[in-house]
């Protein structure tokens, strides 16, 4: 899938989630169970819907924070961290969030001269801006972004209110975050792009290593959505604008038209012979739940001395191996680690969810050189009292998603 941003009045972690939602409205329906699997459904509340501003119509989402949660905007990237860590968020999207605060904190801790660690957020600390964070995070892990490029970016002007006094347009950090994307002085003043929108940004930019704001999007336009934002500017709607582009549609693969993407890995990979399964099982888990692991295989070996021996292999990101690797010899006995990077090929794939029995499940659809194939999530299936109940019903849920995805 290829992303292209247009930012006609800009951007924000809110109108990226409302242009996401008008081209995935499926989305909808799952963001209320996201904020209760970070941990404070009783702190925000999330609305969206249909909005119409008499030029252009799209959806206008926008996370209110309760009253018991409006006191406290005040916390350190150390305690997002944990937050988000701790919580039951899927790991992609834990990833994402993490991610998308590790860029804002940088450029923070640039700004004022501290390091990162002594970071304290103020208004991207507040519960409504976290929440924000994990949603926009939340829609890009589901919708499976291969690429993106972006339209040069709004530079608007004058002062914006903040913790730390008025600060120019665009704000310090959001131009540190920005720094070598392309801007164009459109006449309209006030923050076009605000410090989540310009990470968000940043983020969708990093996987080819540089802005791509001139790349030219390839491939079968499929759809479009604009997602407003809240603030008013004259003469241009405050919308930001996505380009969905699917080149994986047509049934003859060649170069130019393939149904994957590939991008590196790191792999660490070492054998214990004296630890207990429990303490390997344990070390696992905990690996497993970081942010940065991607997957942890673990398998049986005959080592030296011929004794019996586990071989742990834990696939990363490249980016963050050094931080794995520290918690690879904190958490086993090894004494040494093979590392090495690889490519992987990842097929484009998307969540489908469909309804049975007034039950809604989740399947994941896959785009296959020989055609689609759909495969329904085995959390979903675990209720079911004996395997032919878990195989009919798998059977129902694909057969329906397979339909879904082909229309």
């Amino acid at each position: 899938m290829h992303l292209h941003l247009d930012l006609v009045g800009g951007i924000s972690g809110d109108m990226f989630i409302s242009a996401m939602l008008d081209l995935f409205p499926e989305y909808g329906p799952l963001l209320e169970g996201q904020i209760e699997l970070a941990g404070f459904p009783d702190l925000v509340s999330l609305k969206h819907g249909p909005f119409n501003d008499g030029t252009l119509a799209g959806t206008h989402f926008k996370v209110h924070a309760d009253k018991d949660a409006t006191g406290h905007h005040h916390r350190h990237y150390s305690e997002i961290q944990r937050i988000i860590s701790e919580s039951k968020l899927d790991d992609k999207t834990k990833e994402i969030s993490l991610e998308i605060f590790r860029i804002i904190a940088v450029a923070e801790a640039e700004i004022h001269d501290k390091t990162i660690e002594s970071v304290a957020f103020h208004e991207v600390g507040a519960w409504d801006s976290i929440a924000d964070v994990i949603c926009a995070s939340f829609v890009i892990a589901q919708s499976a972004i291969t690429d993106t490029s972006i339209s040069d970016l709004p530079l608007g002007g004058g002062q914006v209110k903040t913790a730390h006094g008025m600060l120019p347009v665009p704000a310090p950090a959001t131009a540190l975050i920005l720094k070598d994307f392309q801007f164009v002085d459109d006449g309209i003043s006030g923050e076009r792009i605000t410090p989540t929108g310009a990470a968000i940004l940043k983020y969708l930019s990093a996987d080819m290593g540089k802005p791509k704001h001139r790349q030219k999007s390839k491939g079968n336009l499929i759809n479009q959505g604009f997602g407003f934002g809240t603030k008013r500017f004259p003469g241009i709607s405050n919308v930001l604008r996505l380009l969905h582009f699917d080149s994986a549609q047509a049934s003859v693969i060649d170069e130019d038209l393939q149904n994957w993407t590939t991008d590196a890995i790191q792999m660490l990979e070492f054998e214990l012979d004296d630890q207990t399964p429990e303490e390997i099982a344990h070390a696992v888990d905990t690996l497993q739940q970081d942010a940065a692991v991607i997957d942890v295989l673990q398998y049986a070996v005959f080592g030296k001395k011929n004794r019996m021996a586990t071989s742990l292999r834990v696939l990363c990101q490249p980016e963050k191996a050094e931080t794995v690797l520290q918690l690879c010899f904190r958490l086993t006995t090894t004494l040494g680690v093979r590392q090495s990077e690889t490519k992987r090929v990842i097929l484009h794939r998307r969540p489908v969810e469909t309804t049975i029995e007034g039950i809604g499940y989740q399947s994941k659809a896959a785009q296959r050189p020989g055609g689609n194939t759909v495969k329904a999530e085995m959390d979903d299936l675990r209720d079911m009292q004996t395997l032919q109940e878990q195989r009919k019903l798998r059977q129902s849920i694909e057969r329906q998603a397979q339909e879904q995805s082909e229309e």
